[in-house]
């Protein structure tokens, strides 16, 4: 299949598709405030699902890069009636199944200029070494060309809260 083409099933989360860089911001009742820098890219090969991948860094002060955070990868598949399911994998010991739902709140001239995925974990599985981590909420969002994200966690003890927030920005070529 030409991988220029995109299977009807991924029009819903068509909007996804690109590679996304930007910053974001994090924190969590645990650990300290902080900074990071990330890049995310959402592909299709033509077949009725979306490879993903991310990878973030934290940020000093300048906005530069201290040192390498996190990185996930893994698939987003459409369903009937506009639901979603997602896996991803961690190296960090991770993997999670998501369930959740896109939203298309504007389209002009039959392009998506406005939607939203929320999605819920219904599995987090870990290995012995990963850390306590239960429970996930996430929130992607198109607003004016850009890509907004959240991610809110249960994790050590706490209740879900949120972690992560970040605004991403189509960009042509990986950092």
């Amino acid at each position: 299949m030409d991988p220029n083409t995109t299977a009807a099933e991924l029009a819903p989360i068509s909007w996804l598709i690109g590679h996304w860089v930007g910053v974001g911001t994090g924190q969590y009742p645990s650990i300290e405030d902080f900074r990071f820098g990330q890049e995310i890219s959402f592909s299709t090969d033509g077949r009725p699902f979306l490879t993903y991948w991310s990878r973030s860094w934290l940020l000093d002060d300048e906005g530069n890069r201290v040192r390498p955070l996190a990185s996930e990868s893994g698939f987003v598949r459409p369903r009937p009636e506009n639901h979603l399911e997602m896996q991803l994998s961690h190296p960090t010991g991770y993997s999670e199944i998501w369930y959740g739902k896109v939203e298309i709140t504007g389209i002009e001239q039959a392009q998506i200029t406005g939607a939203r995925a929320e999605m819920r974990t219904d599995l987090v599985a870990r290995t012995q070494s990963a850390k306590e981590y239960t429970e996930g909420h996430r929130l992607y969002g198109l607003v004016e060309g850009k890509l907004l994200w959240t991610f809110d966690m249960a994790a050590m003890g706490e209740p879900v809260s949120n972690h992560l927030a970040a605004t991403l920005h189509r960009s042509e070529e990986p950092s």
